[in-house]
Formats: C-alpha cells, structure tokens, sequence
C-alpha cells in the first residue's frame, strides 16, 4: 500500500485545464507540486488572509527555498511574435525549478481573466503546469488552482 500512494500519479480532480491527448505529468513534477500546495499552505497558516500579495510571494518563495527548490520570482519572460522578440511582454511572478509557473494573488474573487492569463503564460513558455495560488481566502484549499497543459 505504501508503494501505490508514493509512486502512483496522482489524481487530477483539481486540475482546471484538461485536453484530449492528455500526456500525465511526470512523478518528478508532481513530487514539485506537491512542495508548492504544501508551502501555500505553511504560508497561509501562519499569515492568514489579509496582507498584500508580495507578502506573501516572498514568504511562499522562502518556503520553497527551505525545501531545496530552485525559485525566481518576478522573471521577465520575452514575447516571441511574427519573429520579433519584445522583452516587455510578459511577468510571471514564480518559477519553480524553471518548470512551475506559480501566480500569487491576495483578492476577494479571482478573476477568470487570470485563469486565462497562466494558461496563455505556460503555452508561451512550453511549460506544462501551473498554480494559481489565491492567499485571501479562508480554507487555502480553496485558494489553489492547477493548470496543466
């Protein structure tokens, strides 16, 4: 039993983004996301809601850092169009392990707009998972989003 519960992929009943041909994320990447609800959640248990959303950005990536993982926030991410590189298009606000994209919001309601937004940030960054991490709610469970590509 113990067999199945670590190295089985896990379900994605909270993925928000699902397409034919769907390809499992690879264990290695799941292990990452896990870290990433996980440090959400230490986060938001010890601030709570309320604060501003770079409060909690750093205080999430730290988090990450204590567990080993490779973090850059605020990353720059160039805009390739019609053969043209434009560097100001595009910010994201986390990158874990350069594979996760991680969207830090702090508001009463998310806006379907940011759904769109990190879906439109992996498809242009070839990446295939993606958090959309709401601190402002009440049950952090409730804050979290997973998008995969």
């Amino acid at each position: 039993m113990e067999y199945q519960k670590k190295y089985l992929p896990l379900k994605h009943q909270n993925t928000k983004f699902h397409k034919k041909g769907y390809v499992p994320i690879p264990l290695e990447l799941e292990e990452i996301g896990k870290k990433i609800v996980h440090a959400a959640y230490l986060v938001h248990k010890t601030l709570c809601p309320g604060l501003l959303e770079k409060v909690y950005e750093i205080c999430f990536c730290h988090e990450l850092l204590k567990m080993g993982l490779k973090v850059v926030r605020q990353m720059d991410i160039p805009i390739i169009y019609d053969g043209i590189t434009f560097n100001e298009g595009l910010r994201i606000d986390v990158i874990v392990e350069d594979r996760i994209i991680c969207e830090i919001k702090a508001v009463d309601e998310v806006n379907p707009v940011w759904e769109a937004q990190i879906l439109s940030h992996l498809k242009l960054t070839n990446k295939r998972l993606g958090y959309l991490i709401n601190f402002n709610v009440v049950n952090i469970g409730q804050g979290i989003n997973r998008f995969v590509l």
